[in-house]
């Protein structure tokens, strides 16, 4: 049996003269012959390639090559590996017979073990000096081609922008109070944040709105409503040193509303690169939510439809769960347009069968080959009928009390309520005065027996008396 040993100096290959002896793992180093083939890197790209390709379960050029001069020698020997995936490479490619199994897992510590001993010319220092600078190109190279690297700079970006709303709603917050005290009535008039930030950076102090030009802002019915208000403001007068504070915070408001629109833009692109059947279904912000929720793309994928459609919503179902109440029917899901768009009743069926499609083109994204929205697109236009459908039913349900004529419309029937046999109340009539004729003479005979008086003979006192 032949022993594949990659170090990070090169390959080396051991031959196991007793294999019975694999059993006694102990004592397993002592009974290692010397190397028969070695082959060392030439330098540290040659090694990185290789460790690459080890990674990867591919076959290696260098380790292709020491390969061939082993089947060219001994063909019909076993060789022993670590990797169950490489052993099926190299049984496909050079049809040499592979060992995997624990003792070839015992018989790989020893021979790392009593390395040095087995391995000539490979002082211990130079060893670690190898294994270090290989294991730094190798997670050099990991970190520059990862698959995930994509999905990282999707959650950065969705939790940048998530950020910059935050701020943006303090700094305008801030703004409108602080200039409030100055000129309140133009906060009422102006609603657009944006907008406002402009008008009061391009203003200043109310008194210069009068010959102020501000058509390049606002329309033109607010300018003047503006103009109108400032004349009759009842805000109070502020120092120039105000004034410049607050007109220096509101270029920081208009500059981070620019970048936020570029951070917009640069993440709907990469969410159409990346998963462009996701951003199809839900939209691109859901969608990187759901990414940046779950961790990455590959890791969205691996849930079920049933886990995507409440991912957001953990600790309500959680509680839900604990005080054995209704679990949550959606998560970060509800803000996909399409559940939007639906009614309050139809909310919980839409987003079952959203999450279920949406799982679907996850996975599309994640696993497929190809990059087109194909399926998102058509998955989509099903839910719209189906949407439509829901709402077209609910309505004709409630209207069609309404488009029955009056003849149509059926009316509850109570007689089928009661399962004693009906009697006519002319039958019941006679029956009750019949009943009453026999019952008067008989009350009539117990009455004269009541009213007749006792006679002397049969007093109860009488022979007493007597």
């Amino acid at each position: 049996m032949l022993v594949l040993f990659e170090t990070a100096a090169g390959y080396a290959i051991f031959k196991v003269l007793d294999e019975q002896k694999l059993q006694q793992v102990d004592s397993l180093w002592k009974e290692f012959e010397t190397p028969e083939k070695a082959n060392k890197f030439k330098d540290t790209t040659e090694a990185l390639a290789a460790a690459t390709a080890m990674v990867e379960g591919k076959l290696g050029k260098s380790l292709k090559k020491v390969l061939k001069k082993v089947v060219a020698k001994e063909a019909h020997e076993q060789l022993a590996i670590t990797d169950a995936k490489l052993g099926g490479v190299i049984k496909e490619k050079l049809n040499l017979s592979c060992v995997h199994s624990p003792a070839v897992a015992e018989l790989m510590r020893g021979i790392r073990n009593q390395m040095e001993g087995l391995i000539t010319g490979l002082p211990a220092r130079e060893i670690s000096a190898m294994s270090l600078g290989l294991a730094h190109s190798l997670s050099r190279y990991k970190l520059k081609f990862s698959p995930d690297k994509v999905d990282t700079m999707i959650v950065q970006a969705i939790s940048l922008l998530d950020d910059l709303d935050k701020e943006l709603n303090n700094y305008i917050m801030r703004c409108r109070e602080w200039y409030g005290w100055h000129f309140p009535e133009l906060g009422k008039i102006i609603t657009d944040n944006l907008a406002y930030c402009k008008s009061v950076r391009k203003i200043g102090d109310r008194t210069n709105v009068a010959s102020m030009d501000l058509s390049d802002i606002l329309p033109e019915e607010i300018e003047a409503e503006v103009k109108l208000a400032a004349e009759i403001s009842m805000g109070t007068e502020v120092s120039e040193e105000d004034i410049a504070n607050i007109m220096h915070l509101c270029d920081q408001v208009i500059e981070i509303t620019e970048y936020r629109s570029q951070l917009y833009d640069y993440l709907k692109n990469r969410m159409m690169a990346i998963a462009p059947n996701l951003t199809v279904m839900v939209g691109e912000l859901v969608g990187a939510r759901l990414i940046s929720h779950a961790g990455s793309l590959l890791n969205l994928a691996k849930h079920p439809a049933s886990t995507v459609q409440i991912l957001g919503a953990e600790k309500a179902l959680f509680r839900a769960l604990k005080t054995r109440r209704d679990t949550p029917k959606y998560g970060l899901i509800y803000h996909a347009s399409l559940v939007g768009q639906t009614t309050a009743k139809n909310k919980g069926k839409i987003s079952r069968m959203l999450a279920a499609k949406t799982a679907l083109a996850i996975r599309y994204d994640a696993l497929g080959e190809d990059t087109n929205a194909e399926m998102g697109v058509e998955n989509r236009a099903k839910l719209e009928v189906r949407l439509r459908y829901l709402e077209e039913k609910g309505v004709t349900l409630d209207l069609h009390c309404l488009l029955l004529p009056a003849s149509d419309v059926k009316v509850y029937d109570p007689s089928g309520d009661s399962t004693l046999p009906t009697v006519s109340k002319k039958r019941k009539i006679e029956e009750v005065e019949e009943g009453e004729e026999e019952e008067k003479p008989v009350e009539a005979k117990a009455k004269k027996v009541k009213r007749e008086a006792p006679t002397e003979g049969n007093h109860p006192y009488s022979k007493t008396l007597t």
